[in-house]
């Protein structure tokens, strides 16, 4: 049953895919952009791939999401790495699973070799053996050292963009007291010259007194 279910739904991909070629204006150009969509109907193996166009709603709810940009592509980043996890796993249990010569024929052995093999560390314990299991492999192996590649270079970004706001608040700090330390000389300027002056009036008073004292003699 399942089986002949399976054979139903990779007909209505076919024929979805067929009508979305006789509708397109430009037939070429439509091919050559949905390559994915023509390698699953091609290749069986692939049918798996077909679960990548429901990265397109993940992409719209990270845009939906208000979260600041970094933020977003981590997110998005991370949701797409989880997805393709699950691809890989379903991919490499169709391909491996009918294999007598095969150690992924469980759901359970496939996520944990997708996880592996994702994050670069290849325990060894499971692995493909027919040339579809090691063809998902392959493009696995890409989509991890990619993926892995952005998650590092956005905290690396983060990390940069910090060290930059730091310094840009010191250099702010520094300014800020370079002007109030002007501002304090040129403060102690004026209360000398003030001073002066007081000392000037105090000699005027003297003066004064001196002349009034003769006047009155």
């Amino acid at each position: 049953m399942f089986w002949y279910l399976q054979v139903c739904t990779y007909f209505l991909f076919t024929t979805d895919y067929l009508i979305r070629v006789y509708l397109a204006p430009r037939r070429l150009p439509f091919v050559l952009r949905n390559i994915p969509s023509l390698l699953v109907v091609v290749l069986p193996l692939l049918r798996p791939l077909w679960l990548l166009r429901a990265l397109l709603l993940l992409q719209v709810v990270a845009e939906r999401i208000q979260l600041p940009l970094r933020l977003r592509a981590v997110v998005y980043v991370s949701g797409t790495a989880v997805f393709l996890a699950l691809v890989g796993s379903i991919a490499v249990l169709d391909a491996e699973r009918g294999n007598p010569a095969g150690n992924i024929q469980t759901i359970g052995d496939a996520l944990w070799w997708s996880l592996t093999t994702m994050t670069t560390v290849g325990y060894g314990d499971r692995f493909p053996v027919t040339p579809e299991g090691r063809l998902v492999a392959s493009g696995l192996m890409l989509a991890g050292i990619a993926l892995l590649g952005v998650v590092t270079a956005a905290i690396a970004s983060w990390f940069v963009e910090r060290f930059e706001r730091n310094a840009a608040r010191e250099r702010r700090t520094e300014a800020d007291v370079a002007q109030i330390l002007s501002e304090i000389n040129e403060l102690r300027g004026a209360v000398d010259e003030l001073a002066g002056l007081r000392d000037d009036q105090a000699q005027l008073h003297d003066r004064l007194d001196s002349l009034t004292t003769r006047l009155a003699r």
